[in-house]
């Protein structure tokens, strides 16, 4: 199999498309996902009218929704149910999220994370998106809860989303809790842990989103994957069918030189654990089963990673044993 560079899992933000990149395709958060890059000038945003939340009215529990009141706006209607005290997001930051979509005329709930017990992670960019959540999010504090009601024209069109049972004409209407933003100067924030053995790289633990310093010991290297916690979170462990959203450097171990980051680059990178696995196995198996929040040290031996086939042009050579520093940012 012909090797890639990792770069090409390393995405520009504002740029990146998730939709379509997630390993689970009966994953219904592609239900928000825009149905095409087509831009759109800035649209009207009104107060209302919007249905009222007869339950589940804290943020992060499952809200229940009363159908729309009437008729809608054809303007996109956005309230702020909860004030977070969070971050503000930004257009082309990331956000992870839970919510519930349903449509106005009927109520019939067509999604909502809540019950996956897995929040969307996605960003807020023209393609990525539909343009009712990146205009309605972007201006809102972390830890809030939005309502907003999207006429088609931001949201599915004309065409509508069959396979989510919304026709052309539905206005959907949403209830979002924005749990966490994310953006190319995130860290992973988790408890350091003491770096105790001399005989692996000594890795840095500034959260300020700069590339964490790396020493590579002057020994040989270990003959076996190492995968430990620098920085050690507080999230779900992940598991190797999900994909990930971090930051990460690659050094080669003889010498030290780095031969990839995204840190202080202006990027995030997202990647499958799956197909990682055909470029780089040991870091895939290196992240499976460490907690989101986390940054860790991953050891590759050459067997694991790119063995006597290297990329050419590069840093890496014939054997070479790499390393690697992840910050765990989300799970998807």
């Amino acid at each position: 199999m012909r090797r890639r560079s990792l770069l090409l899992a390393a995405v520009p933000a504002g740029l990146v498309t998730l939709a379509g990149c997630g390993d689970d395709s009966s994953d219904s958060s592609s239900a928000v996902a825009s149905p095409s890059a087509s831009a759109s000038p800035p649209p009207k945003i009104v107060e209302g009218p919007l249905p009222a939340i007869t339950a589940g009215r804290r943020f992060g529990e499952k809200p229940t929704v009363a159908k729309g009141p009437g008729t809608p706006s054809k303007n996109l209607a956005v309230r702020t149910v909860i004030a977070g005290g969070g971050r503000t997001v930004a257009e082309n930051e990331f956000i992870r999220a839970d919510y519930l979509g349903q449509i106005w005329d009927t109520g019939k709930v067509f999604d909502n994370s809540y019950d996956r017990k897995r929040p969307l992670v996605m960003q807020l960019a023209q393609g990525s998106i539909i343009d009712g959540w990146r205009y309605a999010l972007q201006g809102k504090r972390t830890g809030s809860r939005v309502q907003i009601a999207v006429p088609p024209a931001l949201g599915y069109g004309e065409g509508g989303n069959p396979k989510a049972g919304i026709k052309g004409t539905d206005t959907l209407v949403f209830v979002i809790d924005l749990i966490e933003s994310f953006n190319s100067k995130s860290s992973a924030k988790g408890t350091p842990v003491p770096q105790t053995d001399a005989a692996l790289p000594k890795v840095g633990t500034g959260t300020d989103g700069g590339a964490p310093k790396v020493t590579v010991p002057q020994a040989a290297p270990p003959k076996k994957l190492v995968s430990r916690y620098v920085l050690e979170g507080d999230g779900p462990e992940l598991k190797a069918d999900q994909t990930l959203l971090c930051q990460f450097q690659g050094l080669v171990w003889d010498g030290g030189k780095t031969f990839e980051r995204t840190y202080g680059s202006g990027r995030l990178s997202q990647f499958s654990l799956q197909q990682m696995r055909e470029v780089v196995k040991g870091l895939a198996q290196g992240l499976t089963g460490k907690k989101v929040g986390s940054r860790v040290l991953i050891v590759v031996p050459p067997e694991l990673a790119y063995g006597d086939k290297p990329p050419g042009g590069g840093a890496i050579k014939k054997g070479s044993t790499l390393v690697f520093t992840v910050d765990i940012l989300a799970a998807m």
